[in-house]
């Protein structure tokens, strides 16, 4: 199991690659019969990030994945492949030799192109089609884009799912100690599953520890739209992967932050792959006295990593006096968070400044935890539905 130090600074490099792709950018739902999938917090697989099961090809092969709004791609590791440069996984590895509905895709196919300039990754020598991401750090993934068949539940499935399956070059380092099979990218993008399955909404929500379970929906949600707070969903043109959001206050023990709304004007992402949330320089300073102050009975602990704000929490933390915090986005749609949304573990208050106030922030997985999060994308809207999971 990765230490919260060491998940930290993986969140950090995230958030890093995250402005490097941004650098120099800154309705009615359709109705479709909803297909829901449990999520669990991935702490067994040693990860914290949220994980998913899905079946490949023909017969279907159960594998794990995260779920990732912020990757348009989704990709498993493929056999053949040795340890390193693939990783241990928890799940058999998928082999596309023994499923009866997989094939390669051809170099300079409509698939082929959809992948654009971003994750084309060039022509095999047999003339395949080959993908190429590069996350944060030293993270990537490279190999052959596929077709086969991919099966959600035993009444949803979508023949012809364009993947990546994951061969990376032998002399690539593997700096993945968690042993999931992969992911599931859950962007805006064209290559993204909910592209492909043309879904107009998707929802998820991440349960607060690996003792629950949350769900991640394709479809409307099953509850009314009435029960969800709802604030504009926005989009970079050049780079679609993103769903942004417009912060406008944050509330701490019922009081208002003195930030100006401009400082907010960038927006934040909402990423289920990002653990820790970050802000404006000038709104993070806020938050951080506010959070002290009402935690001035508890005595200081040292920082981890890029959480400044830490406190030697004695005995269970669920007993910890926390303040109420509620971030407030356009059209006053407001998350009051869960207490399990305000520290990590070690009593570190789990949000962080990034580098400037012309940046966007971070919505991250930490803070969305118990909610309901819709992404309506007919209506260019994202909803928060509390106490979900």
């Amino acid at each position: 199991m990765p230490s919260t130090a060491d998940v930290l600074r993986r969140d950090q490099l995230r958030e890093k690659g995250i402005r490097g792709v941004l650098n120099g950018s800154a309705s009615a739902v359709e109705r479709h019969p909803a297909t829901v999938r449990p999520v669990t917090l991935g702490s067994s697989l040693d990860t914290l990030e949220y994980v998913i099961t899905m079946g490949l090809g023909t017969p279907a092969v159960k594998q794990t994945v995260f779920i990732d709004t912020g990757s348009d791609i989704t990709w498993v590791q493929c056999r053949p492949c040795p340890v390193p440069p693939c990783h241990q996984q928890k799940d058999p590895m998928f082999d596309p030799a023994r499923s009866a509905t997989y094939s390669a895709v051809p170099c300079g196919s409509a698939a082929c192109r959809g992948l654009g300039s971003d994750f084309f990754g060039g022509c095999s020598s047999r003339n395949l089609c080959r993908y190429a991401i590069s996350y944060a750090g030293n993270d990537s993934s490279t190999g052959t884009y596929s077709s086969d068949k991919l099966t959600l539940s035993p009444t949803y499935a979508v023949d012809g799912f364009l993947f990546g399956c994951q061969h990376p070059p032998e002399e690539t380092p593997n700096d993945d100690d968690a042993r999931t099979d992969g992911i599931m990218g859950l962007g805006g993008g064209v290559p993204s599953l909910v592209s492909q399955t043309a879904e107009k909404a998707f929802s998820y929500c991440l349960p607060p520890s690996p003792s629950y379970s949350g769900f991640l929906t394709l479809g409307v949600p099953r509850v009314s739209s009435s029960r969800f707070a709802v604030t504009p969903m926005y989009t970079y043109s050049d780079h679609p992967t993103f769903y942004i959001v417009v912060l406008q206050a944050i509330v701490v023990a019922g009081r208002r932050l003195d930030v100006p709304t401009s400082v907010f004007s960038k927006g934040a992402i909402m990423d289920s792959g990002t653990p820790i949330t970050t802000l404006p320089p000038e709104a993070y300073r806020a938050l951080r006295a506010a959070f002290r102050k009402e935690m001035r009975m508890y005595p200081r602990a040292a920082p981890m990593e890029n959480l400044d704000t830490c406190f030697n929490l004695d005995g269970d933390v669920s007993d910890a006096k926390l303040p109420n915090i509620t971030l407030v986005f356009e059209r006053g749609a407001a998350m009051e968070l869960d207490r399990k949304g305000i520290i990590v573990n070690d009593g570190c208050l789990a949000f962080a400044p990034h580098n400037d106030d012309t940046s966007p922030g971070i919505i991250g997985n930490v803070q969305q935890r118990t909610f309901e999060v819709l992404y309506d994308i007919g209506g260019q809207a994202v909803g928060f539905r509390r106490g979900a999971c």
